[in-house]
Parts: C-alpha cells; sequence; structure tokens
C-alpha cells in the first residue's frame, strides 16, 4: 500500500496525505455505516443473550491465550497467538502489541449500546490478523465494536493506521489509512473519521480522508478516551471533548500549574474519567459537564479508573499493590497488597466489579468495589495473566 510522509506545516499537507492514503487502501468490507440502529449491532454467525456476556481474557508471556467465562466458570484456550508486549482492549477484541505490530483477537463476546438498552452477543473467539508496525503501539477505540474505527499509532515505525471496525466484525482487517507521524501525535477515532492532534493543532477528518477543521490549538497531546459525552484527547492547554464531527472541540482547562493528565480510564460509555494526577493524587474529568475534580490521595498510585456510577466510585491500584476505592472524592475502602508487581499489573472495572492481575501468581482478583472492596473471588485463569482484560462489555 502507498504511503506519503505528514509534512509539517499543516493543514493542506494533511489534507493532501489523508486523502491519498485513504484512496490507496485495501476496499473496505461493509462500512461502518451499515451498522446502524436497525441491525443493533448483530453480525453473521453470532447469537444474542439476555445478558452482558463478561469473560477474562488472558495471554502469558509466551504468547498462551485463554478465556474464562466469568458467569459460568467455564474456559478455552486461543491458539495462534504471538508472545505479546503489551494488550488494549474496546471491550471485544485484544489488541495485542507483538514483534510484529498488533495482533487482534476477536474474543466474540461483545456489548452493543443502543443509549437507552443494550444487546449482547456470543460468537466463537478466533484470530483475526496482524497490523503491521514496530516499536510501542496505542490503540484508541471507538464506541462500537461493529462499526465506526479503531486507530493505532506505532512509535517505532512512525506511522498511524485507521481501521474499519466493520471489516473487524467480519473477520478482516482494512485499512482506512496508513500515515507517517512522529511521536508527538494522538489519533483517535471520531464519528465516521478520527480525529488527529499533531504540530500544536487538533485536526478532525472525515471517512473520505478529508480534514475537516483544524481551529483548535492542541499542545504536546497525550493520552485518549471515548466518553459517552464525546471523544476526549489530553493537551498542554487541557482536556479537548469532541462531541461529534459536527461541532467544535471544547477546552476544559485544567487549573494554573497543574500538569496536563497523560492517560484516562473509565467504565466504558460513561461521561466520567480519571487520570494520575502525579505527585498529588488523580483527577477526575467529566466530560460532560466540562469540569475537573482533585482528589487527594495520601499513598502514590499507578492505576485509576473511573466507574462512574450513582456513588461516584473511582477504583485506584497503588505502588504496594493494594486496590484503593474512592467515593466522590473521599476514600472509602483498601484491600490488602494483592500484587508485588503493581507498575506491570491492569486494573479493569465494569459496572459491578474490578478486575486486578497478579502474574506471579497466575490469578485474577475479583473485587466488589462498592462493598467495602471486599475480594468477591480469586480466579484461575487457562493461562498465567501476565496481560489480561475483561471482554464483552
Amino acid at each position: 500500500m502507498m504511503r506519503r510522509a505528514v509534512a509539517a506545516q499543516g493543514l493542506l499537507a494533511l489534507a493532501v496525505l489523508v486523502a491519498a492514503c485513504s484512496s490507496a487502501a485495501t476496499p473496505a468490507a461493509p462500512s461502518s455505516n451499515d451498522a446502524t440502529a436497525t441491525d443493533h449491532g448483530v453480525i453473521a454467525g453470532a447469537v444474542e443473550v439476555a445478558e452482558p456476556p463478561l469473560q477474562l481474557l488472558t495471554v502469558d508471556h509466551a504468547g498462551a491465550a485463554g478465556i474464562l467465562d466469568l458467569l459460568d466458570g467455564s474456559s478455552s484456550r486461543i491458539d495462534g497467538v504471538a508472545a505479546p508486549t503489551a494488550l488494549a482492549t474496546d471491550g471485544r477484541y485484544a489488541f495485542i502489541s507483538t514483534a510484529a505490530g498488533v495482533q487482534i483477537v476477536d474474543s466474540g463476546v461483545w456489548t452493543w449500546d443502543h443509549g437507552d438498552h443494550f444487546h449482547y452477543y456470543r460468537a466463537p473467539a478466533r484470530v483475526i490478523g496482524t497490523v503491521a508496525g514496530s516499536g510501542p503501539a496505542t490503540v484508541a477505540a471507538g464506541a462500537l465494536s461493529t462499526a465506526g474505527y479503531t486507530a493505532i499509532v506505532f512509535a517505532g515505525s512512525g506511522e498511524a493506521v485507521l481501521l474499519d471496525n466493520a471489516a473487524l466484525a467480519a473477520g478482516q482487517i482494512v485499512e482506512r489509512f496508513r500515515i507517517d507521524v512522529d511521536a508527538h501525535v494522538v489519533v483517535a477515532p471520531l464519528g465516521d473519521g478520527a480525529a488527529i492532534a499533531r504540530d500544536g493543532r487538533l485536526y478532525t477528518v472525515d471517512a473520505a480522508g478529508e480534514v475537516l477543521t483544524a481551529d483548535s490549538p492542541c499542545s504536546a497531546p497525550s493520552g485518549s478516551i471515548t466518553t459517552r459525552a464525546g471523544l476526549v484527547i489530553g493537551c498542554a492547554e487541557g482536556a479537548m471533548v469532541i462531541a461529534s464531527v459536527d461541532t467544535a472541540p471544547e477546552v476544559v482547562p485544567l487549573p494554573p500549574g497543574a500538569l496536563a493528565p497523560t492517560d484516562f480510564a473509565g467504565r466504558k460509555g460513561r461521561p466520567r474519567v480519571a487520570s494520575i494526577a502525579p505527585g498529588a493524587g488523580f483527577w477526575i474529568l467529566d466530560a460532560r459537564a466540562r469540569t475537573w475534580t482533585l482528589v487527594p490521595s495520601s499513598v502514590p498510585l499507578v492505576r485509576v479508573v473511573a466507574a462512574d456510577d450513582v456513588d461516584e466510585h473511582v477504583v485506584a491500584l497503588d505502588t504496594d499493590g493494594r486496590v484503593r476505592v474512592f467515593r466522590g472524592t473521599s476514600e472509602s475502602a483498601a484491600t490488602e497488597p494483592l500484587t508485588a508487581d503493581s507498575a506491570n499489573s491492569s486494573l479493569v472495572v465494569d459496572g459491578q466489579r474490578a478486575y486486578l492481575n497478579d502474574a506471579a501468581s497466575g490469578m485474577v482478583h475479583e473485587i466488589d468495589y462498592a462493598d467495602s472492596a471486599r475480594i468477591a473471588r480469586t480466579l484461575q485463569t487457562p493461562t498465567a495473566p501476565a496481560f489480561f482484560t475483561e471482554v464483552g462489555r
């Protein structure tokens, strides 16, 4: 596939580049617009089920992968997974960083968000393929696994790729564009296109590769997340919230002197997300209300995830391996140390439970964060959970 470098001069260069790359991409499978409100996210070979089909997907250092069903306790293996260096998810796919790029595993379970209600699906798990690239990969997912797009930025090879989710749902990897970028760039799906933060500006790009806007400043972009209230991208100016491709980005400025967050985490489909505030605690960003709230912590934290439930729970992991639960702006409970390697542990939160892996013991802890951080279960997974996530969300 033809690829051209992005010039740093700005709007015209970016427009020409993305349009060229889009036209050179592999012909698409069904357009992401085909997954509309009328089909409720169903795909061939999937069956609709009555409740969220929640599972844990685990991968060990050698690439042995498996799935543990959180509802009935059954487990299975997934063959053909390469040795991982990182793992990201959109709630259905596992995007596994490997020496060759990002390998995509379809867990076969997902939730389709219809706004006021949800639909749940099961299909066989499978390895879809690998998106070529080198170096650390940053994955930015959209709201739906069967529609819209997923963006991947490869720091080593200096490339940004936009994948078609409708094609992924059909078992195909279709690159809508592949562009050359530098290390200081954020690319994230937005509507029927993407947002690109680079060279001090925030661009929005449509599905045809044409730049729609480039009016907003975004210095030192870092981190993005799709929320119920729109796409959030972190910038030195604060958080840029983009409700849709048809609305102008809004900046939510940080207090003077505050360090800009470099990552955001929250329960999928919610407007409130959390981010570490180095040396202070953590920030809560309400993307709908356009506000920041600083929550102090007496101990250093390495992970924070906003559950965004009625009690405004935030679940955190500290440097000693304890899971700490905050309700509003106050800490309400904490566990004993659950892992000796908090820096390399993952913390996942859904509507009722939080999950933390302890690779040394081969276990994943299930924590009822609303019940005084009670350890609900300690789960033996089918493969050692060096990397893990919850799918079916």
